[in-house]
């Protein structure tokens, strides 16, 4: 590789050589002030088909997550037909076959995520990357309590979408279920992981089960570590479940990730057709894109103030969810410019969805080439 020993090394990542033929690729991004970084791993995003193509395709996604330093994601199963059952996820794995990252596929936990009947788990547990019936709670106690007995047996992770809609508010719609399913994941020793989390009190309860030695992980997103409600417009690009919450939730998560109580960021990628988040925050779907902004907008507005370190910020993009996930990282990395400040524009997204709260922010950090399995996937235009 020529000249590429200048690149700096950051967090945990352990130089894999690329394959044969792409030192004229490397030797373009032969600058001190460069830094590489492992590839990232996101382990929540929809990329919509099959089903709702409209909104989002596998290339289109993986473009997007290519393009910003992802070399691996997990795509969630609200999709058609939701893959409940090996034959209902086959359409998936072929249209993922062909993806320039790496996608992981989770199976429902439950069929057509109803909630009534448990999924054909065993059938597809090789195929998968964890259960989840993301977008929907679980409501039955009973239901959950088997699917994770079974997911035990299985070694498989349950990812829960944690919303208890008996609960007005929304941020007691969260925890109190994230309450219930800790307390079973003890009962059953299923290990388990809380998708986006946003709320202080949900952080207090995924660290006491930590401190208890609960066998429990979790995630929150950008959006709900750089937003409060002070910042919410009347717009669709402002709508997603859970809502962001109020400052002091805010800074109980940046403090759960600084300590390490949460355990990575995941963008929750949710695009849209432009008509469906074009009717105000309260019409518009829930959802937002994430991909094309995860880096940029965290290190700017974490790194850069000092809020969070860079290693730490890169550990829980990568390392912490590939190494939950048991998903494989090695020869993938990604280099990018730091230096490099620009205002983010949602015309110039590769994703099909252009709905994202941080339009217009000025940010610092380009991804210039990414590689997957030794392999260029992303190479920017820029030198």
């Amino acid at each position: 590789m020529v000249g590429f020993d200048k690149v700096k090394k950051i967090g945990t990542f352990t130089e894999q050589l690329p394959s044969e033929g792409c030192e004229d690729v490397f030797s373009r991004f032969n600058k001190s002030e460069y830094v590489m970084f492992p590839g990232f791993c996101d382990v929540h995003v929809h990329f919509r088909e099959p089903g709702f193509s409209y909104k989002e395709t596998i290339a289109t996604g993986a473009a997007g997550a290519a393009a910003s330093g992802y070399t691996a994601v997990c795509t969630m199963p609200n999709l058609n037909p939701v893959p409940d059952c090996l034959e209902h996820l086959r359409p998936q794995l072929e249209l993922i076959s062909g993806a320039p990252v790496s996608v992981y596929p989770y199976g429902s936990i439950t069929v057509g995520e109803k909630g009534r009947e448990i999924s054909d788990l065993e059938g597809l547990a090789p195929y998968v990357a964890a259960f989840s019936d993301d977008g929907v709670g679980v409501a039955d106690k009973g239901l959950m309590r088997e699917a994770m007995q079974r997911c035990r047996a299985l070694g498989k992770l349950i990812a829960g979408h944690c919303e208890d809609l008996r609960y007005e508010d929304p941020r007691e719609r969260e925890w109190r279920e994230i309450e219930r399913n800790l307390r079973l994941a003890d009962e059953t020793g299923c290990a388990f992981h809380v998708c986006h989390i946003s709320t202080k009190e949900s952080v207090g309860l995924i660290r006491e089960a930590k401190r208890s030695g609960l066998d429990v992980s979790c995630e929150t997103a950008p959006h709900y570590l750089l937003l409060n409600t002070a910042l919410i417009e009347d717009d669709g690009r402002f709508k997603m479940n859970p809502p962001i919450h109020r400052a002091e939730d805010q800074g109980a998560l940046l403090e759960a990730l600084s300590d390490g109580t949460i355990d990575m960021i995941a963008t929750d990628h949710a695009p849209h057709a432009a008509e469906e988040k074009a009717r105000g925050f309260e019409k518009s779907l829930n959802g937002i894109v994430g991909l094309e902004t995860a880096f940029p907008v965290l290190y700017t507005g974490l790194v850069m103030e000092g809020i969070v370190s860079l290693e730490r910020l890169v550990e829980a993009m990568s390392t912490a969810p590939s190494r939950r996930f048991s998903i494989p990282l090695s020869g993938d990395f990604a280099v990018w410019d730091l230096t490099h400040d620009y205002t983010i524009d949602p015309a110039g997204f590769r994703s099909k969805g252009r709905s994202t709260p941080f339009d217009g922010w000025p940010v610092l950090g380009k991804c210039l080439l990414t590689v997957r399995d030794g392999k260029a996937i992303y190479i920017s235009e820029d030198k």
